[in-house]
């Protein structure tokens, strides 16, 4: 690749990305709450068109149909493996938190109850978030900093040998920055985590999203059904 193209993979991936940031920093001045899910979308709708213009579609980033009955009964296996990597990324953390006793990644951040407390039993809020989160998280996030991110960056460094590793760090690092506003810290090391996780299980499945949509979507399903409950 000519060092022309991998400054312009380079270019249109951190402009992007500097778009997704500054105007989720504007956003959040009118709705802190929620700007991060209206400028992923907003992002994503950008981007579509950008894509659209140079004839590129989602299914180059992981959106590929699903054709035939053996493709769609792999998706169950394959979901499975997504969990095991994301129980991993977690549970390294929980677990080094418990041995060495570091108190701020055994507390929950007070951010995630300021942002999401409104759903405890509210089921008009409850249901809103489920939306988002399928929206705006399943399919926003993993077709953001997976599908897009992970691509294009890897793209941009061909040809250097620890071009996958480098697109996946890097992808995880914004994914986890997007997440520490509200969850600091604790919430950077693991969505950090969850995001290398995601990105090793998306270039091993031949970069494909739809089993970690799918596991994405379901995990955090799970998290606001508990909160909705008040079980956590």
């Amino acid at each position: 690749m000519t060092l022309s193209k991998r400054a312009f993979i380079l270019f249109e991936v951190f402009g992007f990305i500097a778009f997704a940031l500054m105007s989720k920093l504007l956003v959040s001045l009118w709705t802190w709450k929620y700007a991060g899910p209206i400028t992923l979308i907003t992002t994503l709708v950008l981007l579509t068109i950008y894509m659209g213009h140079q004839n590129r579609d989602w299914s180059m980033y992981g959106l590929k149909p699903l054709v035939g009955l053996k493709i769609k009964l792999l998706l169950l296996p394959q979901c499975f493996f997504v969990f095991l990597a994301f129980a991993a990324a977690v549970g390294s953390v929980l677990g080094v938190a418990e041995i060495f006793q570091i108190e701020f990644l055994q507390q929950v951040p007070e951010g995630i109850e300021e942002r999401f407390g409104e759903v405890r039993n509210n089921l008009p809020r409850y249901l809103m978030w489920l939306a988002i989160v399928w929206t705006s998280a399943a399919f926003g996030e993993e077709m953001f900093f997976r599908g897009y991110l992970v691509t294009r960056l890897q793209e941009a460094f061909s040809g250097v040998y620890i071009a996958p590793a480098l697109a996946i760090l890097i992808a995880a690092t914004v994914f986890a920055y997007g997440h520490a506003g509200y969850q600091g810290l604790r919430g950077f090391i693991i969505t950090g985590l969850i995001g290398i996780a995601f990105g090793i299980m998306y270039l091993t499945l031949k970069k494909n999203l739809w089993p970690i949509i799918l596991v994405h979507g379901i995990i955090d399903t799970i998290s606001f059904t508990s909160m909705y409950v008040g079980v956590e």
